[in-house]
């Protein structure tokens, strides 16, 4: 009996710790620059405000009447005038 108590808490002690990786790693966002380029990031960048960029949260939408392009690239870096920049 004892034996089964310390295996279902380890048990209980892996899943929650599996729950935590994966909700820090399940942590993005929606970047968008000044000509309506969006792309998905996985993790939140200190972009310079010279870049011109929106940082939103992941679940965002654009508006009715609103348009924008999306643009997935990996990497750390960002879209400018159609070229994926680097930083």
């Amino acid at each position: 009996m004892k034996n089964l108590l310390k295996k279902s808490a380890v048990t209980a002690l892996l899943g929650m710790s599996a729950a935590v990786m994966l909700s820090s790693a399940a942590s993005a966002a929606i970047v968008c620059n000044a000509e309506n380029e969006c792309w998905h990031v996985k993790n939140h960048y200190n972009y310079k405000p010279e870049f011109g960029l929106t940082v939103h949260e992941d679940g965002w939408k654009w508006g009715d009447g609103e348009k924008y392009t999306w643009r997935e690239h990996s990497g750390r870096g960002y879209w400018r005038n159609g070229v994926w920049i680097r930083f």
